[in-house]
């Protein structure tokens, strides 16, 4: 091999491309499915559209680094929902409900979510907020059309007793 030949041999790929691992498929899939929903949760947590990114970008990557022992569990959506919950809700829970008590709008209310349990929270979140049906929450969540029912009337009871007269169906008489 001449000296050229080595110089023009060297100008090939770039070394990344040759290293770059292929993702699994079925990792893939899930990333592309839940991706958009994810985004929009984070940034309803998170209030801002790079914390939103970088939050779904770390959970989608420590699921990725779990990958293998997530498709041996019974419930892999309940695991994925898990690790993102953790990732992107309980660093900023704390700082969301601070500034949902700062948000302009009745204060009882936004007082009362920001005491939900956290399940009963996502629920609520996930249903009121983001308008997702009942068979997406429980897929998200991992459980039951059913648990997602009683998380959303258990947290709707909870900010009834918080604020009632805000919260009185066209039935109401008081």
């Amino acid at each position: 091999m001449t000296e050229e030949d080595r110089s023009t041999k060297d100008r090939g790929a770039p070394v990344a491309q040759d290293s770059v691992l292929p993702l699994p498929l079925d990792w893939e899939a899930l990333y592309l499915a839940n991706q958009e929903t994810f985004h929009r949760y984070a940034y309803v947590v998170l209030r801002n559209n790079a914390a939103a990114e970088d939050a779904v970008h770390r959970a989608f990557l420590e699921i990725l680094r779990h990958w293998d022992a997530l498709l041996e569990e019974s419930n892999l959506q309940q695991q994925v929902w898990a690790i993102f919950r953790r990732v992107v809700i309980s660093e900023a829970l704390s700082a969301f409900r601070k500034r949902l008590k700062r948000l302009p709008g009745d204060a009882g209310v936004i007082e009362a979510l920001t005491k939900l349990p956290p399940r009963q929270f996502d629920a609520a979140v996930l249903r009121f907020v983001l308008k997702c049906d009942v068979q997406q929450v429980s897929w998200y969540m991992g459980v039951s059309a059913s648990t997602v029912g009683h998380h959303c009337r258990k947290a709707k009871e909870r900010l009834e007793l918080a604020v009632p007269s805000l919260l009185k169906t066209e039935g109401d008489t008081e």
